[in-house]
């Protein structure tokens, strides 16, 4: 009769299936260092140090149609612009402009440049971009009606024929680039320019260019014209026009300043002669040499009187300073003991000293006798008498001060009036002085002023004649023969590296928002999480559950078997089994998957496996293995089913299935119980692997309540499905929960479609150790 094997502490027995005690291969070799409490090996990925420059290729891979979308897009639109725009062609003329013309007479003309002013050029740059020279530009050349700045073939007003879309599309582009070059507003029109002049002008100076050339004193005048004839005559007349308006502006200056010197000649003659008339007058009236020798004298007496008075004030200021001084300190006596009239004064140093000497008996007299004994009080009359004389004295030295203060100040006056007396006779006697020298002053300047005009006068008649300018033009335009732009060999260059630029940036910046877990150097770089394997995708859709013993791609099957030879390595059992919580962070990311086929890849190195569904809210192992959900865990820990009757042992040898089955109110409290404990324990006497599929920890507590029961964790991670926060999240309830993260898998490698991007774990060459060699083929070695 078989054995019957029971839980612990279970009432009813639970009879379990005597094949399952069958005699095992024995455990392959695992890493002797590990124990089921302590770390694991470092089974990581590469380390985050280790970037290579493949690593950036791998990126642009990855992310290749958006970089080359953009590039195709940024390029496109490049070669279509380029191909499309109108050819402009620019005529230029190039200007010298110096700071000063040619000086062939000895003085300066009326209008000159001052060579210190350091805005002169760029007035001259603003006076070739003038309105006023573009309307005397386009007035020479009659081009007002022209269609190529934007007027209408009838004239100003005329609606015969609307702008053609060219000439429309040229005015907007004439009009960003000279924005763009200078982006202040264009000035309003002026009074005499009409709404259609000022466009038209708007529309000279938008394809006008103006380019200094650094370090000289050349300046390039472009312009910008579909017609190459017609922009080498409007430049040319440009550069014709300014120069003419240039040697007006000299004209009319040397004109209005003659104009001016000669009226002001005429006024200055006459100032003149009135006031040599005044002077004669003024000396025959008075005798200009007494007057100076008085005034010597009176000038030596006021300096006699002013230095008197000045040693007067300093007399008084300072006998003020010290009155000041005693009257602020007089209610204090600790102050004016201190005083220097005080302490200089004998009489009262020898009161002082009197008055010590009296407080010395009347303290020693204290100590024997009473207040009232005659000793006493005649003690305290002779204190108050020596102070009162002290007092006295000290009020008379205080009087003194006041009456040595008023003194001087009386003198100060005095001599004040004095000098006040004698500044009036000096004032007096200066007055017919002062009214000789400001006639004597009138004509010697009047007489300076007139030669100055007379001479002036001259020379500007003279430069008024003279017709030289400081402007000349190095090379007349030309046709150009060639459009400037679209420049299209340039245009090309820059429109594949600016797509390319464009291209890259915008892969590594989504790359860089990307912060879901794409590789396994990321699982260490940002996690910290041991690499025990990648799984990929598999695209065959016949294969409705891919399981590595149902025709699975060869890379598929082999994923695997690097999953378990790493969890092998990853625990050391020692003979005993071994309990693995498979978990993952949010739904969909394949754990139960991973759970199924890992449990495939131990039951081929012939060990005795046990694979639970804990998943009692969406259990899916009874469909991909093909049994019963009920009964299952649930039913067994609740007593309503015995183990033999749950447990399906399946197709495979040595793997045997454990379904959820019914489904309880509360999952994590059945899993929580100390049955599921003693179940777990009973378990490990019959099976060399548990594996526990459980729902995602950050959607329900189960995981966390299983993980703590059972040697270690593995953690399944989505590629490309979830960010780093969400998993940190994950990773920190399993820490809380003290489960034993042994590592994670990445599943869901879409190597198919970026095979570069993981070529360092899965290249094409490998596939040939995947599978068995075909008939006929030699063995690859």
């Amino acid at each position: 009769m078989a054995d019957e094997h029971l839980l612990p502490g279970d009432a009813h027995a639970v009879p379990f299936d005597p094949g399952v005690q069958a005699q095992a291969p024995p455990t392959p070799p695992v890493a002797p260092a590990a124990t089921h409490g302590g770390p694991p090996p470092a089974v990581t990925a590469p380390a985050a140090d280790e970037i290579h420059l493949l690593d950036y290729v791998r990126i642009l891979y990855k992310r290749r149609w958006i970089a080359t979308t953009v590039f195709v897009l940024v390029v496109g639109a490049v070669t279509a612009y380029t191909f499309s725009a109108t050819p402009i062609y620019e005529a230029r003329v190039q200007i010298l402009i110096e700071k000063e013309s040619t000086n062939v007479v000895a003085f300066k003309e009326a209008f000159e440049q001052n060579q210190a002013t350091d805005d002169y050029y760029q007035t001259q740059y603003k006076i070739l971009q003038s309105r006023a020279l573009a309307r005397r530009t386009l007035d020479s050349l009659d081009l007002w009606n022209h269609p190529l700045l934007g007027a209408r073939p009838g004239g100003e007003g005329s609606a015969s024929e609307k702008p053609s879309p060219l000439t429309i599309g040229w005015e907007w582009a004439s009009q960003l680039i000279r924005r763009a070059a200078d982006p202040a507003e264009p000035p309003p029109p002026t009074g005499d320019e009409t709404a259609a002049q000022s466009l038209v002008i708007d529309a000279f100076l938008g394809n006008l260019i103006v380019a200094p050339i650094k370090s000289s004193r050349l300046v390039d005048v472009r312009y910008a014209s579909p017609e190459p004839a017609f922009a080498a005559d409007v430049v040319n007349a440009l550069a014709k026009n300014y120069i003419e308006q240039d040697l007006e502006f000299k004209f009319v200056a040397s004109k209005e300043a003659s104009d001016w010197l000669g009226q002001r000649l005429a006024e200055q003659r006459q100032h003149v002669e009135a006031s040599e008339q005044a002077l004669q007058q003024y000396r025959e009236q008075t005798d200009a040499v007494a007057l100076e020798d008085k005034q010597n004298i009176v000038v030596q007496k006021l300096g006699d009187l002013n230095a008197a008075v000045t040693r007067a004030k300093m007399e008084r200021i300072q006998k003020e300073a010290v009155y000041n001084q005693m009257r602020t300190i007089q209610g204090d006596r600790a102050a004016l003991d201190t005083f220097p009239s005080i302490l200089s004064n004998t009489f009262i140093q020898q009161q002082k000293a009197e008055l010590a000497d009296l407080q010395r008996q009347q303290a020693q007299a204290a100590e024997k006798l009473g207040d009232r004994h005659p000793d006493m009080i005649k003690l305290r009359s002779a204190i108050q008498m020596a102070e009162s004389r002290i007092q006295g004295e000290i009020a008379k030295i205080v009087q003194s001060t006041r009456n040595e203060y008023l003194a001087a100040m009386a003198q100060e006056k005095d001599l004040v009036a004095a000098l006040d007396q004698q500044k009036v006779e000096m004032l007096a006697l200066n007055r017919k002085g002062i009214d000789y020298r400001v006639l004597e002053r009138d004509v010697a300047t009047n007489q300076q002023i007139f030669e100055s005009l007379l001479q002036r006068t001259k020379e500007t008649g003279i430069s008024g004649e003279l017709k030289a300018t400081n402007i000349r033009i190095v090379d007349a335009a030309e046709i150009p023969r060639r459009p400037a732009r679209p420049n299209r060999p340039f245009n090309e260059l820059l429109g594949v590296v600016g797509g390319g630029m464009l291209a890259i940036g915008l892969a590594f910046f989504i790359e860089y928002l990307d912060n879901r877990i794409k590789s396994p150097e990321e699982l260490g770089a940002h996690l910290g999480l041991p690499f025990l394997g990648m799984v990929p995708t598999v695209f065959d859709k016949a294969l409705s559950v891919p399981l590595i013993n149902n025709g699975v791609p060869a890379n598929f099957a082999e994923a695997f078997r690097t999953v378990r030879t790493n969890v092998l390595f990853s625990t050391a059992n020692e003979g005993r089994a071994c309990s693995l919580t498979v978990t993952s962070s949010v739904p969909g990311e394949g754990k139960t998957l991973v759970s199924s086929n890992l449990a495939l890849a131990l039951a081929e190195t012939g060990q005795r496996i046990l694979l639970i569904d804990a998943d009692m809210r969406r259990s899916r192992i009874h469909d991909i293995f093909g049994c019963k959900a009920e009964p299952g865990l649930s039913n067994v820990l609740v007593g309503s089913s015995k183990l033999a009757q749950a447990m399906v042992q399946t197709a495979v040898p040595r793997l045997f299935v454990l379904a959820a089955g019914h489904a309880p109110p509360n999952p994590a409290a059945l899993l929580g119980t100390k049955r599921f404990k003693e179940f777990l324990a009973a378990m490990h006497q019959h099976f060399d692997w548990i594996l526990i599929d459980t729902p995602p920890i950050s959607v329900v507590t189960d995981a966390a309540v299983v993980a703590h029961q059972t040697a270690g964790v593995l953690f399944v991670v989505g590629s490309e499905m979830i960010s780093r926060q969400a998993i940190r999240r994950a990773l920190a309830q399993l820490e809380r929960a003290q489960g034993n993260l042994l590592g994670a898998v990445l599943n869901k490698a879409d190597v198919q479609h970026n095979p570069y991007y993981y070529s360092h774990y899965y290249r094409r060459e490998y596939s040939g150790y995947y599978t068995p060699s075909s008939a006929g083929a030699p063995a690859q070695g």
